[in-house]
């Protein structure tokens, strides 16, 4: 796989605009083309948080009918002092500072964008009025792409640099309409003009100030990189990157860079053995927080997810108290183990029912800023969507809100959409006590299915009696080996095995049927027929859950444990080079067998069948008390009527 080439952006290159940057927070004269000012009155109608701009407006030059606005002083200094009380706060000159750092650093790109193109030539001909005819065309559109890469240099820098100054306060700001590409200097004076609007607004506190400055740095991004999408001339900032070596700041064309900043995490970690049951679920998650760990941050991608044996998303199901949340602790506390040893930076983030919004896009919003934050591959993350079922809306369904409508559509994007690229530096896992009320879209996205069925046996119930009494008794164990049963490698070979033949009555009955008429499923070609029988039994199952299933026999494939001295000493291999981790995974692969391939069919279609059964008996169950109830009303009306 080849990576982007990175060069450096010179220290001095940078700090040679910091004159030009000032001056422009300083002030300067701007009169909108595209965005509206806002008086103190019309802030006001507005409910608090809310933006203050429509959210669609014609962004055409030519069609925008009100007469053209006077020209305005945009002085983000003085905007900024005027909110202190005589003296610049440390939060304030923050603020400021980053803003000047990261124009500097949008003037400083456009430089070098102009020099390695033919844009720095054209300028120079058009000043000296020899600029050709022919070439005219070209000067406009390189001017264009200009000023599209400064102003989303400019935001993106802005918001990499505030990141570390953000709380939990959010401002919602709104479009961002002032979005000019005639040039470089005329883009940064519309947004810079805008900003100041913005600001005034909203930013009524300190706290607010930053989160302000922030929220308008991201939803400018957004905007910028749309238009980009269709913009010409732009190859040259988009098939090379640059590196900010003073701030750690990575400019990759219009790919937003967020500063590696892990999550303190206030969570009760369990241990493996805490555990009990869940065998193949547990040995799973183990492995897969042993994989993240391989992430070489330098490649930017993980050996696992080259070989293909990577685990992007997840799927946990079982019933209430069955040991979920248990699991997602056992996993969470791992990882932040492991990233304290190597020194990397571990992001947990949880997406809840909370975050569900009855103001329109919000949702949609929370759940992109959510998704972001896992993906940054700056980090190791790990995701958890708990009760999904509740969190993103079936298409179709009537009960399901806007805002899990929302979510569904953002998750569907983002699990295996056109532009999903998995790395290998993250997981997102998806939890749920009724798996049958997930979109089946939606849940087919999982790569991998998690049965998590709590305690099963004699001995787990032993087990999790002992653990969860403690130590504050003297009641004698008796003719019982505490935890040996919780023994991972011998408890998941058993957990294997039960899946050589399905679990589910409608997956038995389309095995039987179909062994007793091909024999034992041993060729290619066999277990294709037995695919093709389930998808006949279930339109539902489809190539996707073909690849899901692939998927998870390369997983078995690597039916391996890193050692924990790897873990534990991270020169044995977390530090090695991304070449010298693929060889030595590599090595420890295991051939893919039949057995590993029909277990993994038939893991996959039982939750399958498990699931539509559970929607079917739901629909039907529903159904009848509709009826009961239509019943009981007739009944009730004819004898008031008599």
């Amino acid at each position: 796989m080849s990576t982007r080439d990175t060069m450096e952006l010179k220290e001095a290159a940078i700090r040679a605009q910091y004159d030009a940057a000032l001056a422009l927070l300083n002030g300067f004269d701007h009169a909108p083309r595209l965005g509206k000012a806002m008086t103190p009155d019309r802030v006001e109608e507005r409910s608090a948080g809310l933006g203050t701009r429509p959210r669609f407006r014609a962004t055409t030059p030519g069609l925008v009918t009100r007469p053209a606005a006077r020209p305005g002083g945009v002085r983000i200094v003085e905007r900024i002092e005027a909110a202190s009380d005589g003296l610049l706060s440390p939060a304030q000159a923050s603020v400021l500072h980053a803003l000047r750092r990261a124009l500097a650093i949008a003037l400083a790109m456009a430089d070098t964008f102009a020099a390695q193109s033919p844009l720095g030539e054209l300028k120079k001909a058009n000043l000296e009025g020899r600029l050709p005819d022919l070439r005219r065309v070209e000067f406009t559109e390189l001017l264009s792409a200009e000023a599209l890469l400064s102003l989303y240099t400019f935001a993106n820098a802005t918001a990499f640099l505030l990141a570390p100054q953000l709380g939990s306060t959010t401002v919602e700001i709104g479009t961002v309409d002032e979005i000019l590409t005639d040039n470089s200097p005329l883009a940064l004076q519309g947004v810079l003009w805008e900003l100041d609007q913005d600001i005034a607004a909203f930013a009524t506190d300190e706290p607010r100030l930053a989160a302000t400055v922030a929220a308008f740095a991201e939803a400018l991004m957004d905007k910028v990189a749309l238009r980009a999408q269709t913009a010409p001339r732009l190859e040259g900032f988009t098939t090379a990157g640059w590196k900010v070596e003073a701030d750690g700041l990575t400019i990759a064309g219009f790919t937003p860079a967020r500063a590696a900043k892990g999550s303190t995490l206030a969570m009760t970690f369990k241990k493996p053995h805490e555990v009990v049951g869940n065998h193949i679920a547990k040995s799973q998650s183990q492995r897969l927080a042993k994989m993240l760990m391989a992430y070489d941050f330098e490649r930017k991608l993980n050996p696992f997810a080259e070989l293909g044996g990577f685990i992007f998303t997840f799927m946990g199901d079982g019933k209430p108290g069955t040991g979920k949340t248990t699991l997602i602790q056992m996993m969470a506390g791992l990882l932040n183990d492991y990233c304290a040893v190597a020194g990397y930076p571990f992001r947990y983030q949880n997406f809840s029912i909370d975050q569900i919004d009855s103001y329109q896009g919000k949702s949609g919003q929370n759940a992109k800023a959510f998704v972001n934050a896992v993906l940054d591959p700056g980090v190791i993350g790990f995701g958890t969507i708990d009760d999904i079922d509740q969190v993103a809306g079936k298409r179709g369904d009537r009960q399901s809100s806007a805002g899990q409508q929302e979510v569904t559509a953002v998750f569907m994007q983002a699990f295996a959409g056109s532009g999903t690229v998995v790395r290998g530096n993250c997981t997102f896992g998806m939890f749920s006590n009724y798996p049958e009320n997930v979109d089946d879209a939606l849940r087919q996205r999982a790569g991998a299915r998690f049965l998590v069925d709590g305690p099963q046996t004699q001995e787990d119930y032993i087990d999790i009696l002992s653990l969860l009494l403690g130590k504050n008794h003297a009641i004698p164990l008796g003719a019982h080996d505490l935890f040996a049963a919780q023994e991972i490698k011998k408890a998941v070979a058993a957990s294997f095995e039960r899946h050589s033949r399905p679990q589910e009555e409608g997956l038995v009955r389309v095995w039987e049927r179909l062994t007793a008429e091909i024999g034992p499923l041993d060729t290619l070609a066999k277990i294709g027929r037995y695919l093709k029988a389930i998808q006949e039994a279930d339109p539902r199952f489809t190539g996707r859950a073909v690849k899901n299933i692939t998927d998870a026999v390369k997983v078995r494939a690597m039916d391996f444990d890193l050692p924990d001295a790897w873990m534990e000493q991270p020169d044995l291999f977390l530090f090695k080079p991304y070449e010298d981790k693929l060889a030595m995974i590599r090595e420890l692969m295991s051939p893919i067998t039949v057995e590993m391939v029909i277990q993994e069919i038939n893991r996959y279609a039982d939750s399958e069948f498990r699931y539509a059964d559970k929607s079917d008996a739901v629909a039907i169950e529903s159904m009848v008390r509709d009826l009961h109830r239509t019943e009981e009303a007739r009944r009730r009306y004819l004898e008031a009527k008599a």
